[in-house]
């Protein structure tokens, strides 16, 4: 489990960032916008989260995997 403020942070930094790519580099950017916006979506319906689930996995700013 991860800390639910950790994934707001890293989610809102991806969109932050996939705009201004999206802006001043190229437009297909946004297209990352919009995935990372469906994850969000779904993950407030269903519980799962791919992001937490990565990070638990590899033991990044103190997360661990979900327990079966």
């Amino acid at each position: 489990m991860c800390n639910d403020a950790l994934i707001r942070r890293i989610a809102g930094l991806f969109v932050m960032a996939s705009v201004a790519l999206g802006y001043w580099v190229h437009p297909g950017f946004f297209a990352f916008t919009a995935f990372v916006g469906f994850n969000l979506f779904q993950s407030s319906l269903t519980g799962f989260c791919p992001l937490e689930r990565i990070l638990g996995r590899v033991g990044l700013f103190g997360c661990e995997p979900k327990k079966a």
